[in-house]
């Protein structure tokens, strides 16, 4: 049982953040008996809760500095680097990812980042943990898919592999009261209506709760500082405003990649309660090689809006730098919003609104408000033959965090140190989309800006054999804090090139493994 003191509730483990880390370490420090807090920035949504309505900004994006009181579902950044989009809410980024759980290949884990003890046999039972609990299963081939069948043919006249991924999403049977089977309406990233993704909070984090964990929603964690027997973890009630405390044993950080990285930066040079945090942190900062671009005017109709977002991923995995490419589809508003925007290319103009990247967060908001995004426009395009492309490499893991002007930020020429990627990426785009008889265009951001947007943020707390290496034992311990821990993208020492979130997991119940048999 969790006991109150004189200055903060104290639980046996103080858990930050709900995503895939969170979730797994809040149902395995509860099977092992202890008090368990799990504190998360965003509200609780539950199938039907999701926003639709993009007008209603407040309700879709998560506070900027120009709008405080907004949030949202989607925190989207626009960094000196990089532009990034994580979830806010309960189940944190499950919420509105496309379901995909990919084992990576043997030689991702070879680079010398990773510590030695890892590795991909190493992680194998834990790999299998995560299947069993999700209840992992590829797209059913019964399922008839049209964009599937296009994908995986296009393929075999490229003469790439392609493959179905394990996907957290219930096919066959409903998975619980109020929820249904995949209604394969591609709405996986904006929330499941209908219940049928296994997300962190219907699966894990469920489990955690019957188990007696104790969740707490609209929390925002500012720091942690340590105290006798274990660490105070200071937050705010977005609810109420009001500045409160929770003590733990233990603490476990994981807010995802920008909220964990946030925290300690702001422990160690804000609060100065952490003060012998690795001089690593922040370094190491990776998108996961997160490129999109768009395919339009194929010869056939690609029904893109039918089945899951993700079906079927291709792999251009044989020479550096490596990578995989998925055609990544929305429902048929959306579709239609994005066709409607057409392919606009800039050709020697490219880059040209590079110093007004960084203030295209407030743009954005008044974007959604005034409705800008909820119709299309008419331009002859039609959406059925068209989709996203959407390729996922090993980037150089060369970005830098940091704090500017007290907020978090990343500082990367990505276009500069990961050149050959780009170009080889976009080589392969341009040969898809000719085989579907149709054009490639890169996203027109990039063109803009020459800036990405990730979905996949990796790195800034990276495991390590050493303070000197990195920011986090093999076990995920804080060097030279014992009983703070981190477990979740942070810590990842490389980009990945595959889907991320089953290596995230893997190492997130490795991780949890450790803190229950410290107690």
């Amino acid at each position: 049982m969790a006991k109150t003191t004189a200055t903060a509730t104290r639980y046996d483990v103080v858990v930050v953040g709900s995503g895939f880390g969170g979730s797994i370490s809040a149902l395995r420090l509860a099977q092992a008996g202890k008090a368990v807090a799990v504190l998360e920035r965003g509200r609780r949504y539950r199938p039907g809760d999701f926003p639709r309505d993009v007008r209603r900004a407040d309700e879709v994006l998560w506070r900027h500095p120009s709008r405080l009181e907004a949030q949202g579902l989607y925190d989207v950044r626009f960094l000196s680097g990089i532009g990034t989009v994580t979830a806010s809410g309960v189940g944190g980024g499950s919420l509105i990812y496309a379901n995909v759980h990919v084992r990576p290949d043997a030689v991702v884990f070879e680079d010398p980042r990773w510590p030695r003890s890892y590795s991909r046999a190493s992680l194998e039972p834990y790999f299998d943990k995560v299947a069993r609990e999700l209840r992992l299963e590829s797209t059913p081939v019964s399922i008839d898919l049209r964009k599937r069948e296009l994908f995986q043919r296009a393929g075999a006249r490229m003469g790439r592999e392609t493959f179905d991924p394990p996907l957290a999403v219930a096919w066959k049977e409903s998975p619980g009261p109020g929820r249904k089977v995949c209604q394969l309406c591609s709405e996986c990233e904006f929330g499941c209506q209908h219940g049928a993704k296994n997300t962190m909070d219907q699966t894990y984090l469920a489990r955690a709760e019957a188990l007696g964990a104790t969740v707490v929603a609209r929390t925002l964690v500012s720091h942690v500082e340590p105290v006798r027997g274990g660490y105070r973890v200071h937050c705010q009630d977005l609810a109420t405003g009001e500045r409160t405390a929770v003590e733990g044993s233990r603490v476990i950080l994981a807010a995802g990649t920008l909220g964990t990285v946030e925290i300690l930066l702001r422990s160690r040079d804000g609060a100065r309660s952490l003060p012998r945090v690795s001089a690593r942190l922040g370094h190491g900062y990776s998108g996961n090689g997160d490129f999109l671009g768009s395919l339009h005017g194929a010869r056939e109709d690609m029904q893109p809006w039918v089945g899951p977002d993700v079906s079927t991923v291709m792999r251009f995995t044989e020479a550096k730098p490596r990578f995989t490419l998925v055609p990544a589809t929305f429902n048929r508003p959306a579709t239609e919003v994005l066709a409607g925007l057409g392919q606009p290319r800039l050709g020697p103009f490219q880059g040209i609104g590079a110093p007004l990247w960084t203030l295209l967060g407030p743009v954005v908001h008044k974007a959604f408000s005034a409705g800008l995004l909820s119709k299309p426009l008419r331009n002859g395009v039609d959406p059925a033959r068209t989709c996203n492309l959407f390729g996922i490499g090993q980037d150089n893991a060369n970005g830098r965090m940091g704090l500017k002007g007290g907020r978090l930020d990343v500082e990367w020429n990505y276009a500069g140190e990961n050149k050959a990627l780009v170009e080889r990426m976009t080589v392969a785009m341009q040969e898809l989309a000719s085989q579907y008889g149709g054009t490639y265009a890169p996203l027109v951001t990039w063109q803009l800006f020459k800036r990405p947007f990730t979905v996949h943020s990796l790195g800034g707390a990276h495991l390590a054999d050493s303070p000197e290496r990195g920011v986090v034992s093999t076990e995920g311990e804080v060097f030279h804090y014992p009983g703070l821990h981190v477990a979740d993208g942070s810590v990842i020492p490389t980009a990945i090139g595959f889907h991320p979130v089953m290596t995230i997991s893997a190492v997130s119940e490795r991780i949890a493994e450790a803190v229950a048999r410290g107690f």
